[in-house]
């Protein structure tokens, strides 16, 4: 059986100092380092999502600022269009009036051309047919 003496006493007391002993040396730096890494760990936790909702909103801005873009590229392409197309009604404007003039200028040429060739053949016309009449009645006809 168990012979409860004086050397329990002494066992009871060495444990606790060695138990004191250890909880000064030991345990409780152990437990500042894994505290203070605790910390650190929850700070760099912390900083990591303060940047990942940095990152989705700069996202987010940057897509809302992409669509403003787009809107404002889309509104100046139509802007642009339009400025084409009034152009392009302005261009075929003044040749419509350029060829109208160059037509009409070209008509009354062709008129005073004409005029001159009727002319011209009118003389040639009536010298032929006194020269015809001429042959067939055998006189010269004036």
């Amino acid at each position: 059986m168990l012979d409860i003496n004086h050397t329990v006493l002494i066992q009871i007391g060495n444990f606790l100092f060695l138990l004191l002993f250890l909880n000064i040396i030991l345990y409780r730096p152990i437990r500042r380092v894994l505290i203070r890494r605790n910390e650190e760990v929850d700070s760099l936790q912390k900083a990591i999502e303060d940047y990942q909702n940095r990152s989705g909103e700069n996202e987010k801005g940057l897509e809302e600022s992409m669509v403003q873009a787009r809107k404002a590229g889309y509104s100046e392409k139509e802007k642009l269009k339009v400025d084409g197309m009034e152009k392009e009604k302005e261009i075929l404007q003044e040749a419509g009036s350029s060829i109208e003039d160059k037509i009409g200028k070209a008509r009354s040429e062709m008129e005073v051309k004409m005029a001159d060739v009727r002319k011209a053949l009118d003389d040639q016309v009536s010298g032929f047919s006194r020269e015809f009449a001429g042959k067939i009645l055998g006189r010269i006809i004036q």
